[in-house]
């Protein structure tokens, strides 16, 4: 039996069982359409039932020595390395992730467990003075409780579990709903991998369904404290607003519109390396993914000729074959979509130098440049393997230009003087940017997150105990305290 057919259920409380919405969610495989699954999405009542498994679980496990928590999250990883082409198959199959991304998410997996193995010790608390001599005051660090977590479909096992594991670490339980196109790698073999590792029932719960089933319920429901999402910013807005009017703490991871910048200085064959990585990993459906590539006038030709070479020689077919470079976008709606955004760009006076077809989900990559400073593609995410090369003459329009986006996310800048870069860096309004390297890079203990556009709060480290634990105040009077009545 395949993790699809094993998998394409409800994991609630501790138990395999199917939803009882209205209708299936049907799994298919981006490249070849295959049918991987059928799943009976969650209803109003399954969400309920997640939660309050969820909440009854979450004393014990709160509860539970943080050294004994570690031990799950050790038996986790040991599973992982067993089952790594297993799971790697998984990936290419459900996300069309090519030999290189799967090998690159399941690392990054590896290093997010390790990561909560050194987190569940990490809640530290304080004593901290009064100005009343007999009184002490500690500040603990807390669970907030249960935690909800939406994750999304590009790297869904990386970042489910990028929520999950830090959370449970804390000592929460979590009720964590998958992207409806990647169910059984952003939900059903995290449960998996959990369950086998000795997680106790409840802690863990998965719920397979949409929002046109159930509405808002998985964030209006009064038990989850936290809610963690990663995805669009559009539905970001709506998450936040909701969770808002219920006074709940959310953690937002949304998408870019990353600029990598080449200065006047730089490595052009490295920063061609790096542009060309940026850009198409994993067909570019990446949030930090380099849409806006700021060359310098001065070598833009030289740039330009070397980056369009490489983007040529990049292979696009089958995920499961290991020479791929570029494999299939999620559906074939989102092929369609970059089709018509490149047409427009195109008929609105932009060049394609690389003018890349479509067949079903399989979409060839595009370069162009001659945008207008207003073209629609300029200011939006770009989901797909469409590249954008912009000039400019010196360091203050390449800044300028970088900053014109809502978004914030990631950066990089290259340059053959390092503190040059790092001075052009700081002055770019993204939450991470990179000197002499790509736009793509996560690490689990550097804070992650973005400005304006693409999120709210940090992800990773440190950043996780803010994100899901609270703090208590406990005073302890010695003495006696003088009331004025």
């Amino acid at each position: 039996m395949s993790y699809f057919e094993e998998l394409a259920f409800q994991y609630i409380d501790g138990e395999w069982r199917s939803g009882t919405g209205s209708w299936d969610i049907v799994d298919f495989n981006p490249y070849n359409g295959e049918k991987l699954a059928s799943i009976t999405v969650a209803g109003v009542a399954e969400i309920d039932q997640a939660y309050r498994a969820a909440e009854r679980a979450q004393a014990a496990w709160g509860a539970t020595n943080p050294y004994t928590r570690r031990l799950v999250f050790e038996r986790a990883l040991r599973i992982i390395d067993d089952r790594e082409a297993e799971l790697a198959a998984a990936i290419t199959a459900e996300c069309g992730g090519t030999a290189l991304k799967a090998a690159f998410e399941l690392h990054l997996v590896r290093e997010f467990l390790r990561e909560a193995l050194h987190l569940a010790l990490r809640a530290e608390g304080r004593i901290l003075p009064s100005p009343d001599d007999t009184k002490e005051n500690r500040l603990y660090r807390v669970p907030v409780g249960v935690v909800g977590v939406i994750s999304p479909f590009n790297f869904p096992f990386l970042l489910s579990v990028k929520s999950v594991a830090p959370a449970l670490a804390l000592g929460n339980t979590v009720v964590l709903k998958p992207h409806q196109n990647t169910p059984i790698c952003g939900g059903g073999l995290v449960a998996k991998v959990f369950e086998e590792a000795g997680l106790p029932a409840g802690v863990l719960n998965v719920v397979v369904t949409d929002i046109a089933e159930i509405g808002d319920a998985l964030i209006e429901h009064p038990v989850p404290k936290v809610i963690s999402f990663t995805g669009s910013d559009k539905v970001g807005r709506h998450v936040a607003t909701v969770a808002a009017g219920h006074f709940k703490r959310t953690i937002l991871e949304l998408g870019g519109n990353s600029a990598l910048i080449v200065l006047d200085d730089a490595d052009l064959d490295y920063a061609v390396d790096a542009a060309v990585f940026s850009r198409f990993i994993h067909q570019g459906q990446v949030c930090m993914a380099a849409n806006r590539v700021l060359v310098d006038r001065s070598v833009e030709q030289e740039f330009t000729e070397k980056f369009v070479a490489k983007v040529r020689s990049l292979k696009v077919g089958d995920p499961g074959d290991p020479a791929t470079h570029i494999g299939p976008l999620i559906h074939a709606g989102q092929a369609e979509a970059i089709g018509a955004l490149v047409e427009q760009a195109v008929a609105d006076g932009a060049t394609a130098l690389v003018r890349g077809g479509a067949e079903g989900t399989l979409v060839s990559p595009s370069v162009l440049t001659g945008l207008k400073s207003d073209a629609a593609i300029l200011g939006q995410e770009i989901f797909g393997p469409v590249a954008l090369i912009i000039p400019f003459d010196g360091e203050e329009e390449a800044i300028r230009l970088a900053n014109a986006t809502p978004y914030g996310l990631s950066g990089a800048v290259h340059t053959g003087n390092v503190e040059r870069g790092v001075r052009v860096a700081k002055r770019i309004d993204s939450g991470m940017i990179h000197v002499n390297d790509g736009t793509v890079h996560d690490e689990p203990i550097v804070p992650f997150g973005g400005e304006k556009a693409s999120g709210v709060g940090r992800l990773n480290g440190d950043a996780m105990v803010d994100a899901f634990t609270t703090t208590k105040w406990i005073s302890i009077q010695h003495g006696r305290t003088r009331f004025p009545f």
